[in-house]
């Protein structure tokens, strides 16, 4: 066995303490998209679940859901819209972006470009939408 020098073994400790490389899911971008895909799935699974229930304030009093869909003509819910449409928007092009990763070969290798290409068109859909629903909330 060869013998080991000062400089060799602390070269062998450093390679070893090395934290290893990101992958799609450790560190990056892919681990950025990951947990926001999940914050966005969750709170869209709420919105949905307090929407069911609303709603179905109209079979037991039509008064009850006057009331109720009244506290929603709020400008704060208004912002509110706004959340949830980003929420939708970017869970809906990450779904996207999953989907390619997962069927298309290229996928993983291209999967931090087409994070930036869900971020851009999220910006550029928001952009669009935002400024002509807030005229309306806060237009009245």
């Amino acid at each position: 066995m060869p013998q080991q020098t000062a400089g060799t073994l602390t070269a062998d400790k450093k390679r070893v303490s090395r934290r290893p490389a990101g992958t799609l899911y450790r560190g990056g971008e892919g681990m950025w998209s990951w947990v926001l895909h999940r914050i966005t799935g969750v709170a869209i699974f709420f919105f949905l679940l307090v929407h069911v229930l609303d709603t179905a304030l109209v079979r037991i009093s039509p008064e009850a859901y006057n009331a109720v869909i009244g506290t929603y003509q709020t400008p704060i819910m208004g912002l509110g819209e706004v959340a949830l449409v980003g929420a939708i928007v970017f869970h809906a092009f990450n779904g996207l972006r999953i989907i390619l990763i997962d069927f298309w070969s290229g996928g993983t290798r291209h999967q931090k470009l087409m994070f930036y290409i869900v971020v851009a068109l999220w910006v550029i859909t928001m952009l669009a939408f935002t400024p002509r629903h807030l005229i309306n909330v806060f237009g009245h």
